[in-house]
């Protein structure tokens, strides 16, 4: 396939030719080969596919809320190449036997695919450590979906297995000693935010960063939702990554979304979603990743404290970001970053999360002007609800993994492609194709763009959100409040 004047994310315009699975030529006016399919890109935008680090794919256990068939056409959909799968399933992926289960279902995905393993009281290291994991987690300090929460003691014993075996560790970090008794006497959909308290995500990565200075291995925080927890990784030189409901939704949005609203990490305050979405356009945010977590929303439709945590992203993460990008919010190359050349770096993917030669031909084309609103009914996701209802989003036109193409919106067709293990592929330990020293890269860091947020998003700072019962915590700014007068 050869591409014709694309709009690279750094604003040049090339040619790209498709050769097999990778990136064969970047240039100007490439010559066209007899039987090659041409697209022309003219005022489109290509990039490298989305690599969500972070989704829940439900198989085994759960195949009414997603299946790897839904959830990897939901993912092509939205443009998304790769998908990195969370290990609460049931059974849970904490050792060998679990890992082989899923790895037999995923073998269904559309696009590529990682399987993390996770940790629990019950979890065989030595068998687990002993598959292709793509990293050691979300591994959970305090219960969400699964049951899977740890203590400190079995959390070291992970940090120590996971040094030896030169695993990443990602973790869901919040300590359940900080959360808001006095909040569980409430019935609104609010009530959940003020349990799970700011401080209790802010106090868990501090200890988190604590920890890791003792052992030789790389550690993530998953899904931070305050500026506090960013700041502290980053201080620790450690990765995090923000989902898109934290990113764009606050406690205001409960009102519209109730319940459905729930998950873990809770919607933080107007205020503090602000400063998390002024970090990732800064750059102090590594990476975006979903957490998709479906739920019906049968299921969701509950009290507030019998509701699943949870909600679908992977489908309108990709979208949503484009359509930041088109209103000059972020910078085209900072939603490659955060999407596509960030989680290749981090997670060690050397042919992934670039357009130049060598690289997997994991390619997204989309009309920047294209704009729609999303709607559940257009979705692919077995989960039939979204917290984006009616929101404006860019959705590609084609999704192509290794250069097949597996989606194209104009037929609403998937192809019959079947994904593959990225730690089972071949050029897995290959260090990634030099490209031309010459010649400036797509997928090279960019510095973080400036600009302002969303103008369709309370940005004034006012204290808007949902009316708290006496007792309820405060809002403050960045700083550290005292024991006693916790921060939500």
């Amino acid at each position: 396939m050869l591409i014709r004047n694309a709009t690279l994310p750094d604003g040049r315009r090339r040619d790209v030719r498709v050769d097999g699975e990778q990136i064969g030529a970047v240039g100007e006016a490439l010559s066209g080969a007899a039987g090659e399919r041409e697209i022309d890109a003219t005022d489109k935008r290509l990039l490298p596919g989305m690599i969500d680090a972070h989704v829940h794919f439900r198989q085994p256990g759960y195949p009414h809320k997603e299946t790897w068939t839904t959830g990897s056409q939901s993912a092509a959909a939205g443009g998304v190449t790769t998908v990195v799968d969370q290990p609460n399933t049931d059974p849970p992926t904490v050792d060998g036997n679990a890992f082989d289960r899923k790895a037999d279902l995923a073998a269904e995905s559309l696009v590529d695919f990682g399987l993390n393993g996770g940790v629990s009281p019950a979890w065989d290291p030595d068998s687990l450590l002993d598959r292709p994991v793509f990293a050691l987690g979300e591994v959970f300090l305090a219960d969400s979906t699964g049951d899977m929460g740890i203590d400190e003691r079995r959390f070291r014993d992970a940090l120590a297995a996971a040094a030896e075996a030169d695993v990443t560790v990602t973790v869901h970090a919040e300590d359940a000693s900080r959360f808001n008794l006095g909040a569980r006497d409430r019935t609104d959909a609010d009530a959940w935010s003020a349990y799970r308290a700011a401080r209790a995500e802010i106090d868990a990565v501090e200890r988190v960063c604590a920890l890791a200075s003792e052992y030789d291995v790389d550690l993530h925080i998953a899904h931070a939702s305050t500026p506090e927890a960013i700041d502290a990784a980053g201080a620790a030189g450690i990765s995090t990554e923000v989902t898109p409901h934290h990113l764009f939704l606050s406690r205001s949005s409960l009102g519209d979304l109730g319940t459905h609203g729930r998950m873990n990490p809770p919607l933080r305050r107007e205020k503090r979603r602000e400063r998390v979405y002024d970090r990732v356009r800064n750059g102090q945010v590594d990476i975006i990743a979903t957490d998709h977590a479906p739920h019906t929303s049968e299921e969701k439709d509950a009290d507030i404290w019998d509701a699943p945590s949870g909600v679908p992203g992977v489908e309108t993460v990709l979208p949503l970001l484009l359509e930041e990008a088109r209103r000059d919010h972020l910078t085209y190359e900072r939603v490659r970053d955060l999407t596509a050349a960030n989680p290749a770096a981090l997670f060690d993917l050397p042919r992934k999360g670039r357009i130049a030669p060598g690289y997997d031909a994991d390619l997204v084309l989309v009309d920047p002007e294209a704009t729609r609103e999303i709607h559940a009914t257009d979705l692919h996701t077995k989960c039939d609800w979204t917290p984006f209802e009616g929101w404006q989003a860019v959705f590609p036109e084609v999704t192509m993994v290794r250069g097949a193409v597996v989606y194209e919106r104009d037929d609403e067709d998937f192809a019959d492609h079947q994904g593959r293990n990225v730690r089972l592929a071949r050029d897995v330990t290959q260090e990634a194709p030099q490209p031309d020293a010459h010649a400036p890269t797509d997928g090279e860091l960019s510095s973080a763009s400036a600009g302002t947020a969303q103008p369709d998003l309370d940005d004034t700072g006012a204290d808007d959100e949902v009316a708290e019962p006496s007792g309820d915590d405060t809002e403050t700014d960045d700083v550290v409040a005292e024991p006693g007068d916790e921060v939500q």
